[in-house]
């Protein structure tokens, strides 16, 4: 893996599940938070805002099963995200970590959710940072997430772009194509024309993701429903397919700890307009055969996250502008203010 930055430190913590990585700023002590990224990354995305944290805090971050420097395990796609949480929950214990504070990006957002239902006494706070839908991610409508199709059509591994898989897999560092790895971050975790500080370290980051039928993107599998994908039971995009991942009611949770969700106004990954569902490429016309808005309209994930906030109750939407998929990267003063005040509001 790349360098780590100045003042941050890993080492592999062996769990009852996996051994897993974990950076930490040297000598800090006090309220854990513990960061999880996103898909497609690893901790590394976290390193500017955990050293940047105020004194007080003690600043973590982990590599999921396949990425980073973490046991790269099969990933069970049936239980949805439930092996990342699992995974999470082990490390948690083995490093005696609660009550802690959480952060989880995109899909860690997702793991976050998970988590929170299953063991909500271990966590002192939430924090959201444009998460995957509590529907998951493709083929449902409506606020209630209903599906689409019951096959899923429209969800998992299938619809993972295999120009990208291939570069990923290759380690492309460079810039000839859209779809590398490099030219993806600029134009869709971040808001062009922005360019994150230790690109290059972002990119190496990306290129740790294991590949295959167990990892990224996953196994596909076939429907006869438009647009002719639906989901497989291994790997990563199918955990996050809505016959998989399903999260409608969270008032049942107790205790409710605070939950900040933050988002960029400008993401096009979750977002109700979302340029990687297949259902809004099909409305313009990037996908053939899109059947119309009345049997397969865009998933509108941030009204389904909100609806499903809603029923939780003890929350707080922060929309952070000018911002794309990764505030915490292209506006990350902003990013920090609201992370920060959350934090210590929260103790």
């Amino acid at each position: 893996m790349t360098p780590l930055l100045p003042g941050v430190i890993a080492r592999r913590i062996d769990t009852k599940r996996l051994t897993v990585n974990v950076l930490e700023v040297e000598n800090r002590t006090g309220a854990p938070v513990l960061f999880v990224h996103g898909n497609v990354s690893s901790s590394l995305f976290w390193q500017t805002t955990m050293l940047a944290l105020p004194d007080g805090f003690r600043p973590l971050a982990l590599d999921l099963r396949g990425f980073g420097d973490t046991d790269p395990e099969p990933v069970d796609a049936t239980r949805g995200l439930s092996d990342y949480a699992d995974d999470l929950a082990a490390l948690v214990s083995a490093m005696d970590l609660a009550p802690v504070h959480l952060v989880g990006w995109s899909m860690g957002g997702g793991v976050l959710l998970r988590y929170l239902l299953d063991d909500p006494a271990a966590i002192a706070s939430l924090t959201l940072v444009n998460p995957v839908s509590p529907y998951g991610f493709g083929g449902t409508r409506g606020t209630d997430g209903e599906l689409c199709h019951p096959s899923g059509a429209g969800s998992g591994a299938g619809g993972a772009n295999a120009e990208f898989v291939r570069r990923l897999a290759s380690g492309d560092t460079g810039e000839e194509s859209p779809l590398s790895p490099r030219n993806v971050l600029l134009a869709h975790y971040v808001k062009p024309p922005c360019v994150p500080e230790h690109l290059d370290m972002l990119v190496e980051s990306m290129l740790s993701t294991r590949t295959g039928d167990d990892h990224y993107p996953g196994n596909a599998a076939t429907t006869s429903d438009w647009p002719g994908i639906a989901p497989g039971e291994r790997g990563v995009l199918n955990t996050m397919a809505p016959t998989h991942f399903r999260i409608a009611d969270l008032s049942t949770v107790d205790p409710k700890p605070p939950v900040l969700w933050l988002r960029g106004a400008d993401d096009v990954i979750v977002s109700d307009t979302s340029l990687y569902d297949l259902a809004h490429l099909g409305a313009l016309g990037a996908v053939p055969g899109w059947p119309g808005a009345g049997t397969f309209p865009a998933q509108p994930m941030v009204a389904q996250t909100r609806a499903v906030l809603d029923t939780y109750g003890r929350y707080r939407e922060v929309v952070i502008p000018d911002s794309g998929h990764g505030p915490h990267l292209d506006q990350p003063a902003a990013f920090r203010a609201a992370l920060v005040d959350h934090l210590t509001s929260t103790g």
